[in-house]
């Protein structure tokens, strides 16, 4: 990443503490246990009245209630990320409470398969199940199912986009808006980002290109359907607010998709953020700079969904 980048202080200080990672020699479930440990290590920032796990269709899900009277709420599901390949349901628990507490939303958090043991389409398959049983089920879990939204992360945001796609060409479910951060909307780390900030920290352009190919296992992105950015057209998608970051490897994928949404008639609100870095939304409660960008996000979100 440039020098140029003006990180944020408090990021800054963090990011100097994190060990470097090789993640040509580092295994894969050795990166997945660290990433675990830490997120167990971290403190619970936000209470519920309610969280429930539960195994729908065959996908694992975790349930969040903001109230204990829910009743007509509107409701996010919420793919994780980590590349395609870690994160879990515990990884990004604090996201998911952090959304349920700023939006009044019940959230669905998926634990969609990962890749290599599950490569493309599982994780979008799994993802699609839980929005159609989220949508089926909305006025069990005290939800309005007139006001879903879609959210995600770097890959779940890859995979918020794509089940949009799916549900506009499948007639529902509805949605009301999808919220993308700094989404992997391409799986193409030869854009101008990917050069540019090649050794980025949280995600160097080698842990992209490493994870993309566990993902796709040999598939070609543009014609799969791997990358909502290449669908044939994107006419007819909800509202949607994207995030980049400007010193990511996948920055341009999501301002390029922003311009690909906006031509075709969908509204967007588009941000990126100079100063912080991938995956600042489990950064949230460490870094202030994150924490704002997050609530302006979940801001739009609530708005979103009316």
């Amino acid at each position: 990443m440039s020098d140029a980048v003006p990180l944020d202080l408090t990021l800054r200080k963090l990011l100097d503490g994190m060990p470097v990672t090789d993640f040509d020699t580092v295994p894969l479930e050795e990166l997945r246990r660290a990433k675990i440990a830490s997120a167990a290590a971290q403190p619970c920032v936000v209470e519920l009245p309610r969280i429930e796990d539960r195994r729908v269709d065959g996908v694992g899900v975790r349930v969040y209630w903001p109230r204990a009277d829910a009743a007509g709420l509107p409701v996010v599901v919420y793919y994780h990320g980590g590349g395609f390949v870690m994160g879990d349901l515990d990884t990004h628990d604090s996201v998911a409470r952090t959304i349920a507490h700023r939006t009044g939303a019940v959230v669905v958090s998926v634990d969609y398969r990962l890749a290599p043991e599950d490569p493309y389409p599982a994780a979008v398959e799994d993802a699609f199940t839980a929005l159609r049983w989220t949508a089926a089920h909305a006025r069990e879990l005290g939800a309005d199912p007139e006001r879903i939204a879609v959210a995600g992360e770097s890959a779940g945001g890859n995979l918020a986009a794509v089940v949009a796609l799916r549900a506009r060409d499948a007639g529902g479910p509805p949605l009301r808006f999808q919220l993308l951060w700094y989404p992997c909307t391409h799986i193409d780390p030869s854009l101008p980002s990917g050069a540019e900030n090649a050794d980025a920290p949280v995600l160097p352009r080698r842990a992209v290109e490493l994870a993309a190919g566990w993902y796709l296992g040999g598939r070609d992105p543009r014609t799969c359907g791997a990358a909502p950015a290449y669908a044939r057209s994107h006419a007819g998608l909800p509202p949607a607010y994207i995030a980049t970051v400007q010193g990511d490897v996948i920055r341009d994928e999501g301002i390029r998709y922003a311009q690909l949404l906006r031509a075709a008639g969908v509204p967007v609100e588009h941000r990126n953020h100079e100063d912080l870095v991938h995956a600042f939304c489990t950064l949230a409660p460490h870094v202030p700079a994150a924490a704002r960008a997050l609530d302006d996000s979940l801001a739009a979100l609530r708005a979103g969904l009316g």
